[in-house]
């Protein structure tokens, strides 16, 4: 499985990296109603930590970034799992797809955990350098800001007159 295909499935809902269900069932290759039925089912394995269900205005606002269509109507919200509910998943699905799409969704989870870490590891170097070079940094801003401010009103305007 692609980890790059899972990526683009892992959306921000409540500050928490989630999957969400009709995802999860098209990547496990069952209906989304049977992996419903698992879930509820099964439903004192998931407690809020691991998956919740999104309220109208997560779902809207999540369909518009996603650039969804309206499902055909959708009856109930979906449910969003974080990745401690997608690793429960496999022991309520039990099939050997679940347990292989698992291991890749676990993956891209780690992939975007480390690019997180890098990527704040890099910021904290940048305020570090920026503090060492206070000069330099001013400067810099002030040709950037010199660059964004500056307008054409200053200019006399040519071509033809109204």
């Amino acid at each position: 499985m692609e980890i790059e295909v899972i990526q683009n499935k892992i959306h921000e809902v409540r500050g928490c990296k989630v999957m969400l269900d009709f995802d999860l069932a098209l990547l496990y290759n069952v209906e989304n109603k049977r992996l419903k039925e698992a879930i509820r089912r099964n439903i004192n394995r998931f407690p809020d930590d691991f998956m919740f269900e999104l309220t109208e205005v997560e779902f809207n606002s999540l369909r518009t970034q996603i650039a969804s269509s309206n499902r055909g109507g959708v009856r109930y919200m979906p449910f969003a799992f974080t990745e401690q509910g997608i690793a429960m998943l496999s022991s309520v699905l039990n099939s050997e797809k679940a347990i292989e799409v698992n291991i890749s969704i676990i993956r891209a989870f780690v992939t975007i955990r480390q690019f997180s870490l890098s990527y704040s590891e890099l910021k904290t170097r940048i305020e570090e350098i920026e503090s060492q070079f206070p000069d330099i940094y001013k400067a810099l801003n002030y040709l950037v800001d010199k660059d964004t401010n500056n307008t054409d009103t200053e200019r006399t305007k040519i071509g033809y007159k109204k």
